[in-house]
């Protein structure tokens, strides 16, 4: 139970579980002049995609969660997740240190204990935001994956298609995207 609740955590918190590490890596760049400041705030995880065999069993019970991005004292970001768990609101945060230019930060597995990276991929900062997370899950386990973050619950229909474009980009199929349903439980943060 606890791995299980340790993996859910790590695909909420930033999208970030997620092997094709070497090819997403290839194909993934980082928003140019990426603004950390703009970035902060409120953002509604909307759409995930994962090679995860966990994620692609438990998809039909994910729903949409709340993340607030708050900046570091080291330049990093603390990333604050409020998810329903059992009909329970939950809330984890992880710190995300700087790891190379603007936009990239990585993040140690509160499970696996081991780092993870993380990239704002593109963002307009008022509407929506794509990224993409790699990592382990455990000895020879990597995983990628993409997640979309929208400042509202209800994302445009350009974004979602801009996300399915950039989760196919990533070498996910359609069984593996996933536009997370809407929940009025743990919306806001701290119910």
């Amino acid at each position: 139970m606890a791995a299980l609740h340790s993996l859910w955590m790590g695909l909420v918190l930033l999208g970030a579980l997620g092997g094709l590490q070497t090819r997403a890596e290839a194909q993934v760049s980082l928003q140019p002049n990426f603004q950390q400041d703009k970035f902060l705030g409120r953002w509604f995880t909307a759409g995930l995609a994962s090679n995860s065999s966990w994620f692609r069993e438990k998809k039909a019970a994910l729903s949409m969660c709340t993340s607030v991005v708050a900046p570091t004292a080291d330049g990093g970001l603390n990333l604050t997740v409020t998810f329903l768990r059992k009909d329970q609101c939950e809330t984890r945060t992880l710190q995300l240190r700087p790891a190379g230019p603007p936009g990239c930060y990585s993040y140690t597995s509160l499970h696996w204990g081991s780092v993870n990276d993380v990239w704002v991929v593109e963002t307009d900062y008022e509407d929506y935001a794509l990224l993409h997370t790699t990592g382990t899950k455990g000895p020879g386990q990597d995983f990628h994956m993409a997640t979309l973050y929208s400042r509202t619950q209800t994302p445009r229909a350009e974004v979602k298609e801009k996300f399915t474009a950039f989760a196919k980009a990533q070498g996910f199929t359609e069984d593996t995207i996933l536009f997370l349903p809407q929940t009025d439980k743990c919306v806001e943060g701290h119910q």
